[in-house]
């Protein structure tokens, strides 16, 4: 099929899920969309189309994020405005930006919102939506939103906590996130190439950085202490996501379970590099279970801290967030109300 024939069925499908059994004003439910702009997959007529779409069943306000951080301002305003629902519509950055605006602001006195997130595909991953069923396609997806309509329940879901940030499904110090870092400084090849410039990234940032005198660090959770190169923390499952084919690294994660689950990789020797990656893909073999990974499993808190005075590159939900010598990792149990 073209790509043109493509968008008129888009197009199509769209306009008729909106005037199907629309609602009357006064039983709709208020929505905020949150659109990332910038999203990979996110463009005007998309955006508008959705908006379009969703008015069918629900009183629609659309606001497009400005900056990194907007999102979380937004939700903390969209909390006091009185939406039945916050609708993230990017990537898992501004999903993440989202629920930490629906957490409050501790520091001025404000408490969490009983405001519930769902979310829209706009990102290259959209780890978060899969976990909640919201299917990965657009137009699926806003089909599945206005279902919602007639079939409302909210859930409660975890939230894992980093140095005082909240992430929704993972977080990661060493390999991942210094990948993650050299992701995002090239937009264009992420939204270009997808899951292929991962890969790509993944291999050139190893040989750059991890061949030789990688950072390392010390994992302390509970009466264990671990000595390694990368420790990834998960809320949920899976880490992530290569175009549909889940990527799973700790194991017992679930985003109800009141509980984090961890993985420290000891060494990263190119001997072992091809073993992980394969694991990594396998439908049978784990990664937990490679002889250089160690599992944390059932953890309400761990701390991980640099073991040669060097910083430590840190990303949570798939976004990079800077160097940091030591990252406190804890849970919220149902901390965070959902619909999906």
């Amino acid at each position: 099929m073209s790509s043109s024939s493509s968008v008129h069925e888009d197009d199509q499908r769209l306009t008729a899920a909106r005037d199907l059994e629309p609602l009357q004003a006064a039983s709709k439910r208020r929505m905020l969309i949150i659109v990332n702009p910038y999203a990979t997959t996110v463009s005007d007529r998309l955006r508008n189309l959705v908006v379009y779409a969703l008015q069918g069943r629900f009183e629609v306000d659309a606001v497009d994020t400005e900056a990194q951080g907007h999102a979380t301002e937004l939700c903390r305003e969209a909390a006091h405005e009185g939406y039945d629902v916050v609708v993230a519509f990017g990537g898992d950055g501004t999903v993440n930006e989202a629920a930490n605006g629906l957490m409050g602001d501790p520091a001025r006195g404000v408490g969490p919102s009983p405001t519930p997130l769902t979310c829209l595909p706009g990102g290259s991953a959209n780890v978060f939506g899969k976990m909640l069923g919201i299917p990965s396609e657009l137009v699926d997806a806003t089909e599945h939103l206005l279902a919602m309509a007639d079939d409302w329940r909210t859930h409660k879901v975890d939230l894992g906590v980093v140095n005082g940030r909240c992430f929704t499904f993972a977080s990661g110090l060493g390999v991942d996130a210094s990948v993650v870092e050299r992701v995002d400084s090239n937009p264009r090849l992420k939204a270009r190439l997808g899951a292929y410039y991962f890969t790509w990234a993944a291999i050139s940032t190893f040989a750059r950085r991890y061949l030789v005198h990688p950072p390392r660090m010390v994992t302390h959770a509970g009466e264990q202490r671990m000595e390694g190169v990368t420790t990834i923390v998960q809320n949920g499952s899976p880490f992530t996501y290569f175009q549909n084919r889940p990527i799973e690294v700790a194991e017992g994660a679930a985003l109800d379970s009141g509980a984090l689950a961890a993985s420290v990789l000891h060494r990263a020797r190119p001997l072992d590099m091809p073993s992980i990656a394969w694991r990594a893909f396998s439908r049978r073999a784990r990664i937990a279970r490679h002889r250089h990974v160690s599992s944390l499993p059932e953890l309400t808190e761990l701390t991980v801290r640099s073991a040669d005075g060097r910083s430590l590159p840190l990303q949570v939900d798939g976004d990079y967030i800077g160097e940091v010598s030591e990252a406190r990792y804890s849970i919220l149990p149902r901390a965070l109300n959902v619909v999906a």
